[in-house]
């Protein structure tokens, strides 16, 4: 069954690899076959990075849009997983649900769940503030 995609006057998505722009309409797309998705809304850059959580998405986000070197940013989330898990034990629930989740190649939901691992982060850190 197709992806059915509608894109807002100038979102970008990354499908594939690619980054694309929609132009100045709504459009809509139907992905007919398996190939990473990430929309706006969900794509992290790295001059946004500011968080080890933070780390941990953009990691699980190139090993899901950059498959061929997906081994090389497997090392860095695993490695970004245990430093968390040892700053932050409270969250080591969220980290393995994702590792779990990364390990059986189910990326697109092992970003989500990293996303609320983000989230989870924010909060601890506004109990610190």
């Amino acid at each position: 069954m197709p992806l059915r995609l509608t894109l807002k006057p100038r979102e970008r998505v990354i499908i594939g690899g690619a980054v694309v722009r929609n132009g100045d309409a709504r459009s809509e797309f139907l992905i007919e076959n398996e190939t990473p998705v990430l929309r706006e809304t969900d794509i992290l850059s790295p001059k946004e990075v500011r968080t080890a959580c933070d780390r941990i998405y953009l990691a699980l986000q190139l090993m899901y849009v950059d498959p061929q070197n997906k081994e090389r940013y497997e090392g860095m989330f695993l490695q970004l997983v245990g430093e968390v898990r040892q700053a932050a034990p409270s969250c080591s629930d969220l980290l393995q649900e994702t590792v779990n989740l990364a390990r059986a190649g189910r990326l697109y939901q092992a970003l989500k769940k990293a996303q609320m691992l983000r989230e989870r982060e924010r909060e601890l850190m506004n109990h610190v503030s």
